[in-house]
């Protein structure tokens, strides 16, 4: 499968002008299977849910799948998504029919009070894409190892952030952990520049192989990166060393 990452600056809640940039990116790439953007990546990491917030029928969803189909590649990253009153950092998962499927964040960023004006999510997705069983999750989930554990036996794990500077360093050691305990290959894609509170952001974004070797290793410029992920590799190595096979079993509640 391949797989581009866009690592850009946000401009702070600005979705349309968010939107015309990615779509400019995305149009430079040449056939791909997969287009990961960053969390929230047409706001930036706002707790002002209020006033950017859109539903599932709204402009950035409908973009996403109409960029979607004229690609014919997978999109995904995270967006502000009012449902039901509520308000959820979603990461939207939009195949190249535009069928949809997402994942809401669980853990939610209580540092930043993201608790407090989001509503958390408490359903894993694993989305079947090509032969592929995805596992998508967001920012904060990285430190959790728990739920993310692959009890599933899915092939590619992805993270999508604002995960700030001065933390670049638990991003990068968090990443390689997840692939390795996961056995999986493994994606994060995190934003850069600077946002209206004076946070900086580095990226590092990056893609890991099952054993935690860099198939893109973390970079800090804008711009497009593309990997190659091999299954017949994944399976190799996972038949050959049989790790997942000893994982404990457990029952997570609430």
């Amino acid at each position: 499968m391949k797989v581009a990452l866009i690592q850009s600056s946000l401009v702070w809640e600005n979705p349309e002008v968010n939107r015309a940039y990615f779509e400019e990116k995305i149009n430079t790439i040449n056939k791909v299977d997969l287009i990961v953007l960053p969390e929230m990546y047409t706001t930036g990491f706002t707790m002002q849910p209020a006033k950017v917030a859109e539903p599932m029928s709204g402009k950035t969803v409908l973009w996403m799948q109409a960029l979607a189909k004229a690609k014919n590649t997978a999109i995904t990253g995270s967006v502000v998504i009012e449902e039901n009153s509520n308000f959820y950092n979603r990461m939207l998962f939009v195949f190249p029919s535009g069928e949809v499927q997402y994942y809401d964040k669980r853990h939610l960023f209580t540092l930043a009070g993201e608790d407090k004006v989001y509503s958390r999510g408490t359903q894993k997705l694993i989305v079947e894409y090509l032969g592929w069983k995805i596992c998508p999750f967001v920012c904060y989930d990285l430190r959790f190892p728990v739920f993310s554990r692959n009890v599933e036996n899915y092939d590619l794990l992805i993270y999508v952030a604002s995960w700030p500077k001065t933390r670049i360093k638990a991003w990068d050691t968090l990443l390689a952990a997840r692939a390795i305990e996961n056995m999986s290959y493994t994606i994060g894609v995190n934003r850069i520049g600077e946002d209206t509170n004076g946070y900086e952001y580095r990226g590092h974004s990056q893609v890991l192989d099952c054993l935690g070797e860099y198939l893109i290793e973390p970079v800090e410029q804008e711009g497009v990166f593309v990997a190659n992920l091999d299954k017949s590799y994944l399976l190799e190595v996972r038949k050959k060393l049989n790790f997942l096979n000893d994982r404990d079993s457990y029952e997570i509640k609430g």
